[in-house]
Order: structure tokens, then sequence, then C-alpha cells
């Protein structure tokens, strides 16, 4: 009859990690806290959190998050569950799933782009599935 509300985690509340510019990772990065990245990420990445890929960051892999920023590049498979906001100096290249999506004037956004529904979003969130 009710349905079972989702706690929300504040333990990583204001908690950012950051790859800086001038580092590469190449690996796997999984993340419960928001992620900024100005460096080099080849990989797949995947996050509970906010992902903000800085002017000078460049990630190529698969990426799986609640909300992101993209201001460099990216190339690969990109699902944001929530928001997704690609800035005006972003190239995007590759296979993208979002909740909601924003794309600034002067981005080079060259990837096929799948809108998520609630239903999707919700196994997403549940590890039930993919899609």
């Amino acid at each position: 009859m009710f349905e079972k509300v989702k706690k929300v985690s504040t333990e990583n509340l204001g908690k950012t990690n950051r790859i800086v510019e001038g580092t590469s990772i190449v690996g796997d990065i999984v993340s419960k806290a928001d992620f900024r990245l100005d460096g080099e990420l080849i990989g797949n990445f995947t996050s509970q959190g906010k992902l903000v890929i800085g002017a000078s960051g460049i990630v190529k892999g698969e990426i799986i998050c609640h909300n992101a920023d993209i201001e460099g590049e990216f190339q690969g498979k990109l699902k944001v569950l929530e928001v997704l906001n690609i800035k005006g100096t972003a190239r995007i290249h590759g296979e993208i799933a979002v909740g909601k999506l924003s794309i600034e004037p002067g981005a080079d956004f060259t990837a096929s782009c799948t809108m998520l529904n609630s239903n999707q979003v919700i196994l997403l969130e549940d590890g039930k599935g993919t899609e």
C-alpha cells in the first residue's frame, strides 16, 4: 500500500574526490561520493554521486552516475540517471542514456542519445538491470 521511501545518505555529503590535471589513471573507479576529474581516465567509472569532468579532463570508457557536468572530453558509454549538463567546451563521442539533458551551444556532441524513463532509472538504482 505504501511505497518504501529510500533514505538519502548524508555520510558523503560535501565530500568530493579529485583527480588533478596531469594525472592519468588506467583502470576502474568506484565512488559513493562526488568526483571531479581534471586528469585522464582510461577505464570505467561508477558513482552514486555527481561526476564533473573539467575542461582538461578526458575519459575513455564507460560511466554510470546520478548526475554529471562535462566540460572536457568523453568517449564511450555514458549513463546518467538524473541530469547531464554538457558545457560549451565539451567533446562527447559515443552512446548516451540520460534522465534529463542540457547542452550548451558550442559543444561537440557526436553521440546517440536515449532518454531513460522512470522505470529504467529505478532498475539501474536497484542494480536489477541495465535498461
